[in-house]
């Protein structure tokens, strides 16, 4: 029995090595012969040395750092942009089958869409619009690594590096506005004041007496500091009914 030890250990090792394991995050890729012969769920699957392999293939969700890439808006503009994109693998066969180094393919074509949808847009529209063009971007890239076995969940333009010029000029053409409206807003008042004050002239005319009331309203304010002097004229009204006392 001493004798069989050995070959039983080689057998057993042999055995072992035959045994595949595929993690509950991954699927594996099953070749026979070179050929695709199916795909296989987590577990242990054995496999015929020589003549059968099992390329296993991560079905997490994975996020990857787009570099910054240098891009020319429409409006002639270089600015620096850096994006993050958020995929998973949902067939494993194609991932295999149909691009070499799937997390390459997506990253190097993620670059290139980016560059280019930038290119399809102003400064203006790159700044206050990253969502829309954000989306833009998921959706070329989901769309041309529909084939790959690849689904695009989320991209998101992270930073946005214009040249130091660029920014002193945005920064001049923010204060100029800031002075428009602010002209725009101190004449819009101007204009509301005046119109109060026309309409104030108005209702003093069409009402008797209102013009005297209001004089003596204000020489009444006037009056209540004792070191103001007070000079005003005597209304027509009363030198005319002056004038008709001593006319009697």
């Amino acid at each position: 029995m001493e004798a069989y030890i050995p070959l039983i250990i080689l057998v057993v090792i042999f055995f072992l090595s035959c045994l595949k394991q595929v993690n509950q995050y991954e699927r594996g890729v099953k070749f026979t012969m070179g050929k695709f012969s199916g795909i296989v769920n987590p577990g242990w699957y054995p496999i015929i040395p020589v003549f059968q392999s099992i390329r296993k293939v991560d079905m997490r969700l994975k996020a990857i750092d787009v570099p910054s890439q240098d891009a020319i808006t429409k409006d002639n503009v270089s600015a620096k942009i850096n994006a993050v994109i958020y995929y998973k693998v949902v067939d494993a066969g194609k991932a295999i089958l149909e691009v070499e180094h799937v997390d390459y393919a997506v990253l190097q074509l993620a670059q290139t869409t980016m560059r280019n949808i930038v290119g399809e847009v102003t400064l203006d529209e790159l700044l206050s619009q990253r969502g829309v063009i954000s989306d833009k971007i998921e959706k070329l890239v989901d769309e041309a690594t529909m084939g790959w076995g690849v689904e695009v969940t989320v991209t998101e333009l992270k930073d946005i590096n214009l040249p130091q010029e660029m920014i002193r000029t945005i920064a001049k053409q923010a204060e100029a506005e800031r002075e428009r409206r602010a002209v725009i807003i101190s004449a819009e008042g101007e204009v509301a004041a005046a119109e109060n004050l026309a309409k104030a002239a108005r209702m003093l005319s069409d009402s008797p007496g209102a013009l005297h009331l209001r004089t003596l309203n204000s020489i009444n304010d006037i009056s209540s500091d004792a070191s103001n002097t007070v000079v005003f004229a005597v209304p027509l009204e009363v030198l005319k009914a002056f004038e008709g006392f001593s006319k009697k």
